[in-house]
């Protein structure tokens, strides 16, 4: 995974503390766990050894991808943000101009999008159909469902 990835400071400090109870908290207890099924006798038919193997093999992989996530982020700060056009942590308020519905979404990283609080991840159809459009241009998303068209009222950061 060598994709770098845009978080704001808040996000970046989650991760890290996400990972560090992981390498902290969840290896030495998944090490624990393969021990004391060990000591119950014969690995080859121990269920409960497999197990314990198989969720410190999740565990194992989950640490590495964020290891590589935290290698590859980046910071963006706020306050060097463009608001003429759509761009990561903007807010942007877009008609679907089929349905004249309105909306309005902060565009985010992976990381950080969240539907309920209107934050839309920027690599998403929506989020990457809006990058770069400023106010009164349209943009035309493909989406699973068919293709929108939204027009951009307006850009905040």
């Amino acid at each position: 995974m060598s994709e770098v990835i845009y978080v704001t400071k808040e996000t970046l400090e989650l991760m890290r503390a996400e990972l560090q109870q992981l390498k902290t908290v969840e290896r030495p207890a998944a090490s624990r766990a393969i021990a004391e099924a060990r000591e119950k006798g014969d690995l080859k038919e121990n269920a409960e050894y497999d197990a314990a193997k198989d969720a410190q093999g999740l565990l194992e992989a989950r640490i590495s991808r964020m290891d590589a996530e935290l290698a590859n982020a980046r910071i963006v700060d706020v306050s060097s943000i463009d608001a003429s056009k759509v761009s990561i942590l903007t807010k942007v308020t877009i008609t679907n101009k089929a349905t004249k519905k309105s909306m309005t979404y902060q565009i985010v990283s992976e990381k950080e999008a969240d539907l309920k609080q209107q934050k839309i991840s920027v690599t998403s159809p929506i989020g990457k159909g809006l990058l770069g459009k400023r106010i009164g241009d349209e943009a035309e998303v493909i989406t699973p469902n068919g293709k929108i068209v939204f027009s951009i009222d307006n850009i905040t950061i």
